[in-house]
């Protein structure tokens, strides 16, 4: 049985080694190659929503492993899925396809595991144009790995060792004779598809396919004719002879990202990215797999890979972790907004600046795009207005896509006491640094849950969210909102995969003081004020730039709460441990 996804596929048979494998195909074939081969315990159908994205680019091909799916297994089991034999069958579905050019590797889990065998042997040389590889290592780099932390132990290569270890029971238990076999074809094959889905929270789509228990029972030999001899003795000759892209969900349960320390040494073009994401990414992440996939294959349709990703290619710092999601911020014209869209851009992030200041937007993606955005685009919004964010959120996805990374960050300042605070006041305040960031987390957090493929959103409070003052009670109200809601939204949304984090930001040499609004006083003192507010603000120097580096660190390391300059960290440590001293400075009357 085959899902939706590959329902339209073309198919053939490949005869190869006393197996017949069944391979399917999808997209021009006069396009470019790529072929996916799967892990375990999976069937070719495991890439049907990345395979489905790649054929709107590609001629893309998916098989069945020997033993998997509705390939035939080889007789006798023993012996019949040696590296050797894989990479025979590699070969003759590559003959099959595409005759006369090499293709594009893809491997996931087990199938990322003969891949590297694939790119590493010379009979394969010229065959294979890239490699990217998922959740499975080289099991020679792995055995060298395991070398050299034996040879020269030390309390952290021994807490390496010990980790992967207990990483790797299931390794232990299949090859454990026959009663692996007994538990896919029997309770645990029943029970399988429900324990992945809600271990890995992939969707209820039809995955796996029925042939699963038969699959899992052919596919431990895969381990047991190949896991021991290769890591006892690995080959010292295992150089990539193609460029690898190594695509690591930080949140694997069955290996650690320490497996990958030294393999630079062994692959010459090497390109890193990071995915926060569990095991089984083919089902929970295609988009971002599928946008990496095209980038990495364009980049090296040409002559010895000259269009590597430029922000990779110049090593910019957190380009593994957001190159190609598309990430949107409000209040992008300038200030924080400006320098995040910036930052984002620069790790090869997609770009929606959004802004009321229509040529702001539309500069900052200029710029966004000028230091490394493979495309940004500006997008007029009041954030307030709920209706006009639907429209902007209905034009998000139609022409970019959905939003990886939501950035809330418009906001405007009012000081002054609270009898003296309008009701008008307080609706400006509200509308747009509360209600704004409402409407961001509902409108575009809605899209990102429906998806089901994870994300972030991340809600600019202020160090004001902590600390009382009886100048800011509009201010500060509004924010510390914002901070009550990411902690809400946190914890509703962690199931689903989606972050949420809370800037708290002290003060910042922003534009925001020049549009700050004072209540109770004249418009002739109210410019007064905001110009001896600008100048406070200038000699505190603190640059937005700090700040939207602490937000790409806060989602990379999916932080919770986030102050931002030492007086945002002080006024949240007294908040904990002297709320009363904090009340007494919430007292003092600032004289402008």
């Amino acid at each position: 049985m085959a899902v939706d996804g590959l329902r339209g596929a073309r198919e053939r048979r490949v005869r190869t080694g006393g197996v017949e494998l069944c391979v399917a195909e999808l997209g021009d074939a006069g396009r470019p190659t790529v072929v996916l081969v799967h892990g375990y315990p999976d069937s070719k159908e495991v890439w049907s929503e990345v395979a489905t994205r790649l054929a709107e680019h590609f001629h893309v091909v998916l098989y069945d492993v020997r033993g998997h799916g509705r390939s035939t297994a080889p007789k006798p089991l023993r012996g019949g899925f040696t590296l050797e034999k894989l990479t025979d069958d590699f070969l003759a579905v590559v003959d099959a396809v595409s005759p006369d050019e090499p293709v594009h590797l893809v491997g996931h889990d087990w199938g990322s595991v003969q891949s590297w065998e694939f790119v590493t042997v010379r009979r394969t040389e010229g065959r294979i144009a890239s490699f990217t590889s998922m959740s499975g290592p080289s099991l020679d780099h792995f055995g060298h790995w395991i070398k050299r932390r034996t040879h020269r132990p030390t309390p952290r290569r021994v807490g390496q060792l010990l980790g992967q270890g207990a990483r790797s029971w299931y390794v232990y238990a299949l090859h454990t004779p026959v009663l692996p076999e007994l538990a896919w074809r029997g309770p645990l094959g029943k029970r399988w598809p429900g324990l992945v889905r809600r271990m890995e929270k992939m969707p209820d789509d039809g995955y796996p396919t029925a042939s699963l228990p038969a699959d899992a029972a052919h596919g431990a030999w895969l381990y047991r004719d190949n896991i021991r001899a290769r890591l006892r003795r690995p080959r010292a000759d295992a150089y990539a002879h193609a460029p690898v892209q190594l695509i690591t969900p930080t949140g694997d349960a069955f290996l650690s990202e320490r497996l990958y320390d030294d393999l630079g040494t062994w692959v010459p073009r090497l390109v890193r990215r990071t995915l926060p994401a569990k095991h089984w990414v083919p089902r929970t992440r295609p988009d971002q797999l599928a946008a990496w996939i095209t980038e990495f294959v364009r980049a090296h349709e040409e002559p010895d890979g000259a269009g590597m990703p430029a922000p990779v290619a110049a090593g910019r710092r957190y380009a593994d972790r957001f190159g190609g999601q598309l990430v949107l911020v409000t209040g992008a014209a300038g200030g924080i907004g400006r320098a995040t869209a910036l930052a984002f851009a620069e790790a090869g992030a997609r770009v929606v600046a959004v802004d009321r200041d229509a040529e702001g937007a539309a500069r900052t993606a200029a710029t966004a795009r000028l230091v490394g955005a493979p495309d940004a685009w500006g997008e007029v919004v009041d954030v307030g207005d709920e209706q006009a964010m639907e429209k902007l959120a209905d034009k998000v996805a139609r022409e970019y896509g959905v939003v990886d990374v939501l950035v809330n960050n418009a906001g405007i300042g009012l000081s002054g006491p609270f009898l003296e605070t309008t009701s008008d006041d307080w609706k400006k305040v509200l509308d747009v640094n509360l209600w704004g960031v409402i409407h961001g987390c509902r409108i575009f957090g809605r899209r990102m849950a429906e998806r089901g493929q994870g994300g972030h959103i991340v809600n600019t409070a202020s160090a004001a969210a902590f600390q009382p003052s009886r100048m800011l009670p509009a201010y500060s109200t509004s924010k510390a909102a914002v901070l009550m809601l990411s902690e809400c939204l946190r914890a509703e949304l962690a199931d689903r995969g989606i972050g949420v984090t809370a800037v708290c930001p002290g003060i910042v040499n922003t534009g925001i003081t020049a549009t700050a609004r004072f209540a109770g006083v004249s418009g002739e003192e109210e410019k007064r004020r905001q110009k001896k507010a600008a100048r406070l603000y200038g000699l505190r120097d603190y640059p937005p730039e700090k700040v939207a580096d602490a937000i790409l660190r806060a989602v990379a390391r999916n932080e919770a709460v986030v102050p931002v300059t030492p007086e945002a960290h002080g006024a949240r440590l007294l908040s904990r441990l002297a709320p009363g001293a904090l009340r007494r400075l919430a007292r003092l009357e600032v004289r402008w």
